[in-house]
């Protein structure tokens, strides 16, 4: 038998409860439940007889549907606030109470996901989570959670662990999986009954829609929710093995995934694409193997070297905001260039610096989406391409990265600590791991120099293809 008290604290709700404590304690199971549940009544009746706080703990009133306050964050001015509600004794209506988040722009300014994190931390630090739900089972049994509230409590939990931070970009991932996708079908499920069997519906549902890898990241949040529940000792509440073949989740197929990787002849023709800032990105990510990100988070002063030639990867660009977090370890790293590629940046630059190397007219970072709404795919309309998965024009940046890998594993001789270090990959052996040829940087120019680009780099002036149908061209202003 459970006895639950899902109501707020209030002053005699202490001693209350140490008296239904006692009584529950020395309680015989044998007895008829009728019994128990006729002195609990006693006692409160005693106890409050000439008050209606007893009445108001087992009534449910507006307050107490409130569970679990999470804050609603809006703008004021040049800030954000998050507000929330309290209950002040004696009073009908909760009083409202606002706290400040973060600036809107500019320093100390959060992404939105952090935003949100910052605005639960400062409603829970408020108190006014602390004493909304008094539970006590007989058993001394917990109550049940639900996956909605564990799969809260697992996104707060990753966002603050010292140990493997998760990206932001991770981070609302995962949100956006939890929302769209996984809270409609199993958020009101307890956890406990969240297995194998509950799932299956939910991947057959996924099936009509979604592609098999995103289905197996789809399943793996699931998994790490389920896991993330643990006692006092860490260990888990509901060990679960998974079975893929019962829930028929689909098999990623290699050829199905679309990963497009640039040719020569196509990476040649974005080289002299009409945009100038454009080109000149293309022209980076196909000569070093960069991530977008990384690319767009240079800065002149503390990324780049005097002489162009050295990239330095500390920071990357999100959503345009600069974070410090890469994606793994193994991504700060430096990027050593061909000097007609350094050339070119170094042009680009047009003497500047200080700044990001590719910014807006406000200074602030680019966004990809932008880049291949705006140039990349149109060029690639204009050049022919197709892509072998989707049939169509369209690819993502990243095609430049497995181009750069791809041109790097023809080169003859290249000492693979060095292709390790500049692709930003994780070592591998014990033998990559006491390779040191990465920290000699004479040699790296030297081997970037041998290796080139695999393209052909513009000249001034030279001609740029506008219809892959019309022959007509146009000159470089």
């Amino acid at each position: 038998m459970v006895i639950t008290l899902d109501r707020p604290f209030n002053g005699r709700c202490p001693e209350l409860l140490s008296d239904l404590r006692a009584l529950v304690a020395t309680w015989d199971e044998t007895q008829p439940v009728e019994r128990l549940i006729s002195q609990v009544s006693q006692l409160i009746s005693n106890r409050d007889r000439d008050s209606r706080t007893t009445d108001a703990m087992f009534r449910r009133t507006r307050m107490t549907a409130i569970r679990h306050q999470k804050g609603s964050i809006e703008k004021i001015g040049k800030w954000y606030y998050v507000r929330f509600r309290r209950s002040v004794p004696g009073r009908k209506k909760p009083k409202k109470e606002r706290e400040r988040i973060c600036p809107i722009e500019g320093p100390g300014s959060l992404s939105e996901t952090r935003r949100r994190l910052e605005a639960q931390r400062i409603v829970d630090a408020s108190g006014v989570n602390d004493a909304y739900f008094c539970q006590k089972t007989v058993r001394n049994v917990r109550a049940a959670e639900t996956f909605r509230e564990r799969g809260d409590a697992w996104l707060k939990e990753v966002a603050e662990r010292k140990r493997k931070p998760v990206a932001p970009s991770t981070l609302q991932k995962w949100e956006s999986t939890l929302d769209n996708w996984l809270y409609p079908t199993l958020g009101t499920l307890p956890l406990s009954q969240v297995n194998n069997a509950t799932v299956k519906p939910l991947v057959s549902k996924m099936a009509k829609v979604l592609k098999p890898g995103t289905i197996q990241d789809r399943i793996g949040v699931i998994k790490s929710v389920v896991a993330s529940a643990v006692n006092t000792e860490g260990e888990q509440l509901y060990p679960r093995k998974w079975n893929h073949d019962f829930m028929d989740v689909p098999v990623v197929v290699d050829r199905d995934i679309n990963a497009p990787c640039f040719n020569s002849e196509i990476v040649s023709g974005l080289a002299r694409w009409k945009d100038c800032r454009a080109r000149t990105l293309f022209i980076l990510c196909a000569a070093s193997g960069l991530r977008i990100g990384e690319v767009l988070g240079l800065d002149l002063a503390k990324n780049v070297s005097a002489d162009f030639r050295t990239l330095r990867i500390e920071q990357k660009a999100f959503r345009g905001e600069i974070q410090e977090r890469l994606k793994t370890e193994s991504s700060y790293r430096e990027i050593d260039l061909d000097p007609r590629v350094a050339a070119i940046l170094k042009h680009f630059a047009a003497g500047r610096t200080t700044g990001l190397l590719f910014r807006t007219r406000t200074g602030k970072p680019l966004r990809p989406e932008e880049i291949l709404r705006t140039h990349l795919h149109p060029a690639l309309r204009m050049l022919g391409y197709k892509n072998p998965v989707t049939g169509d024009h369209k690819a993502g940046t990243h095609a430049f990265r497995r181009f750069r890998e791809t041109h790097l594993g023809k080169v003859e001789g290249l000492p693979r600590g060095i292709r390790l270090f500049w692709m930003g990959h994780a070592e591998e052996s014990m033998t990559d791991h006491y390779n040191k040829i990465k920290e000699d940087r004479g040699a790296r120019k030297e081997w970037a120099e041998r290796c080139g680009v695999g393209f052909d780099l513009p000249s001034r002036g030279q001609i740029v293809p506008i219809s892959r149908r019309a022959r007509e061209d146009k000159l470089i202003a």
